[in-house]
């Protein structure tokens, strides 16, 4: 399976195709100096694979990358961050 997460600012999410199918976003709100994740999902044809996670380490990576505070509200994101704290150093 090839994964690819990337920032789609005018749907506010961070989007995860699975070769080359949308597979799931996590929502965001942004300032210039942070990003605020509201909420993540996973298509149900793509759950249990592991899909959620990959996309929590790429939207951190590349919030991470851009220099943004993260801010966890969704639970997902907040309970990753707690498993990885390596992508919270932004936080």
């Amino acid at each position: 399976m090839d994964f690819q997460v990337i920032d789609n600012p005018d749907r506010h999410r961070f989007e995860i195709r699975v070769d080359g199918e949308l597979a799931g976003g996590a929502y965001y709100t942004a300032t210039d100096n942070e990003i605020v994740f509201t909420h993540t999902e996973v298509e149900p044809q793509f759950e249990g694979q592991g899909v959620g996670s990959k996309l929590a380490n790429g939207a951190l990576t590349l919030a991470n990358d851009a220099g943004k505070r993260i801010v966890p509200q969704c639970p997902f994101i907040a309970a990753y961050l707690k498993k990885h704290p390596e992508l919270a150093s932004a936080a």
